[in-house]
């Protein structure tokens, strides 16, 4: 298969950017909604991030080989979608105030901050059956090497214009303090797709695994497993290596352009580099496959790390549009090139039970390393202010020195992955 038909293109697109939507609201506005209204403590994020990683990270695993054991994926899409929907409306119900007159004997602000972590934790399970499970094994199972370059830097876009599409339309309402209608609409929005994906959506029909359904769950963690695909885990070990570094300032951009940058206007800066950097992941993706898609990672890293240093210094909105956008262009086209090789190398008869291999090496470790270590870099920098008598940390430029620092290790599994394709290529293989 070379082309995908105008209706699988249709599911990508939707499915893929209403999940995008809600994975937006969690990675970013979640953080955003916790720092503003119940605790500006760097410590609540870290913890919120590494927990919501370790739940995606086991539901993936579970829900992924149980969609290999039953040789479904539409109905964890579509009923996922449709409970993700209302478990993201649900954050409006948590501030301090409540959780005061829930557990009057607890400390107020740290039990409002634990609400959202669980809840967090719950959106999270429900997405990750949906979307990091069985809608990821769908994009592999109905995609072959010829297109998957393509389809994935088109997928990759989803996060920036579903980025861009919130900051541009509706992170005045959080400035504001609307958070009940901004959870609201996007639930409202996911839930709609689940229920619209029983219609349009047509199950991939992959063979049912006849195995124990034990053994197929742990199948990737064995040895044997491990030693029979060695350029699968040496790719998810480069993913694992990048998105850590990703996740040392993510997480904390929003607050360090409100609170160090002071830049009033940032969702409009930030919509400008996201739509920059769209452009060039889709227009790098033409190359990807063309070019292959490990000679493309180190010269798209490359391309990130200039953006990461070029963060370190700049100030002014126009220089961090610049500097921005070289930043998430390289991010993009990184993304996508790994993303696609890791599908190329999945074992075929095994896609659903290694997206959870995938969430372990691309989601739980960089959310449970990336994160402490923006934080312990944002608590030794000192940079605080006072709010009513409450100090609070600032993030600093310096958690893009750490995340450029942290991006160059992966250059080690790039290069025995090119050393390896070149030795079986010698070979004959």
């Amino acid at each position: 298969m070379e082309k995908l038909t105008k209706r699988l293109w249709a599911s990508f697109l939707l499915l893929g950017l209403m999940g995008q939507f809600a994975w937006t609201i969690e990675n970013m506005y979640f953080n955003v909604f916790l720092y503003n209204t119940i605790s500006t403590d760097p410590s609540f994020i870290a913890a919120m991030v590494a927990a919501s990683a370790i739940v995606a990270t086991l539901s993936t695993l579970f829900i992924g080989s149980l969609s290999d054991r039953v040789g479904k994926r539409k109905v964890f899409i579509c009923g996922g979608y449709i409970i993700w929907g209302l478990s993201t409306m649900a954050f409006g119900l948590i501030n301090v105030q409540h959780a005061a007159a829930w557990f009057p004997a607890l400390n107020a602000v740290s039990t409002a901050a634990m609400m959202v972590v669980i809840m967090d934790c719950i959106m999270t399970f429900f997405g990750s059956t949906a979307n990091d499970a069985a809608f990821n094994a769908y994009v592999t199972d109905v995609t072959n090497d010829k297109i998957r370059g393509k389809v994935e830097s088109v997928l990759a876009v989803l996060p920036l214009i579903s980025m861009l599409i919130i900051f541009g339309g509706f992170d005045a309402m959080t400035k504001q303090g609307h958070w009940n209608q901004f959870f609201g609409i996007f639930g409202c929005l996911v839930t709609l797709t689940g229920l619209a994906s029983i219609f349009l959506l047509k199950d991939s029909h992959v063979a049912a695994k006849k195995e124990p359904f034990f053994k197929n769950l742990v199948a990737g963690f064995r040895p044997s497993v491990i030693r029979g695909n060695p350029a699968l885990y040496l790719t998810l070990s480069a993913f694992a290596l990048f998105s850590c570094a990703v996740q040392i300032f993510f997480p904390y951009l929003i607050i360090y352009m409100q609170n160090y940058l002071l830049i009033e206007n940032y969702a409009i800066v930030l919509g400008i580099v996201l739509l920059l950097a769209s452009l060039i992941s889709v227009i790098g993706g033409r190359f990807i496959d063309r070019i292959g898609k490990l000679n493309f990672v180190l010269p798209a890293a490359a391309v990130m790390f200039i953006g990461l240093l070029g963060m370190f210094f700049v100030r002014g909105a126009a220089l961090v549009i610049v500097t921005g956008t070289v930043m998430m262009g390289g991010y993009m086209l990184v993304t996508a090139a790994l993303s696609a090789s890791i599908r190329d190398f999945t074992p075929k008869d095994s896609v659903g039970e290694f997206q959870g291999i995938r969430m372990i090496f691309a989601v739980m470790l960089p959310m449970i390393i990336g994160p402490s270590i923006g934080a312990a870099v944002i608590k030794n920098s000192g940079n605080t202010y006072t709010d009513l008598g409450v100090v609070k940390s600032v993030p600093t430029p310096a958690i893009f020195l750490a995340s450029a620092a942290a991006l160059l290790l992966i250059f080690i599994p790039i290069i025995l992955l090119k050393r390896r394709s070149k030795n079986e290529n010698s070979l004959g293989r």
